[in-house]
């Protein structure tokens, strides 16, 4: 596949502010409780399942990979961003992390017993959002769970000129309805199994919404 344009943005801007995002951003354990038991019902099922190992697409500095790997998961994490993936590398060196795209995953047809996609989905442009969804999909096992959280909206599109640390970064947002988020993911062949959706609050300036889904089959 041809390199999608708006992966370059991502990566060159998420390289450019690795450093200040692995400082400031939040370890899981000191989320709110109700992302927490988002995160740890995601753990259970996949754990429990034993389809495969789990992909924590976009994972970035490797925070919620180890955390993930701290419950029993059998986990790896895969980030666009060279830098972000060798500052998951240095604070968890007994995790695996891989540089990679989500448009694009190195695993084969039903390899993954799961897929975590947390706060890592919003730099995909609405076009390409099926391109991901299916992905996942593809790459999943019969059987196996896909998470995903992030923040929604009525179709913004934001173009920040600084991210973390005030450095200039070329990404753009795309803040989709939790609704039409969860209508492409049946379409991507995947079944909503829950849904979350947060009002702003605890720092939070926006509407989060989290999902598990399914993909049908297998047994149990």
């Amino acid at each position: 596949m041809t390199e999608l344009s708006y992966l370059a943005a991502v990566r060159e801007s998420y390289d450019t502010v690795a450093a200040d995002y692995a400082e400031l951003v939040k370890d899981p354990g000191e989320l709110d409780a109700l992302s927490r038991a988002m995160l740890g019902a995601f753990a259970e099922l996949v754990r429990d399942g034993g389809r495969g190992p789990v992909a924590d697409v976009g994972c970035g500095p490797g925070k919620v990979t180890a955390y993930l790997a701290g419950l029993g998961v059998p986990v790896f994490g895969v980030d666009l961003s060279p830098r972000m993936v060798e500052l998951a590398r240095e604070a968890y060196p007994g995790v695996r992390f891989d540089v990679g795209s989500m448009t694009a995953l190195e695993a084969e047809d039903g390899g993954l017993g799961g897929i975590l996609a947390y706060y890592s989905t919003h730099h995909t442009p609405p076009e390409v959002l099926p391109v991901v969804f299916g992905e996942f999909s593809r790459a999943l096992a019969p059987g196996g769970h896909l998470m995903t959280a992030g923040y929604v909206g009525a179709g913004e599109r934001l173009r920040p000129e600084r991210g973390y640390g005030g450095h200039p970064v070329s990404y753009e947002s795309y803040l989709e309805p939790a609704d039409r988020l969860a209508e492409l993911l049946g379409q991507a062949g995947l079944v909503v199994t829950a849904r979350l959706v947060q009002a702003p609050g605890d720092g939070a300036k926006r509407t989060v919404a989290s999902f598990l889904a399914r993909k049908p089959g297998g047994a149990g």
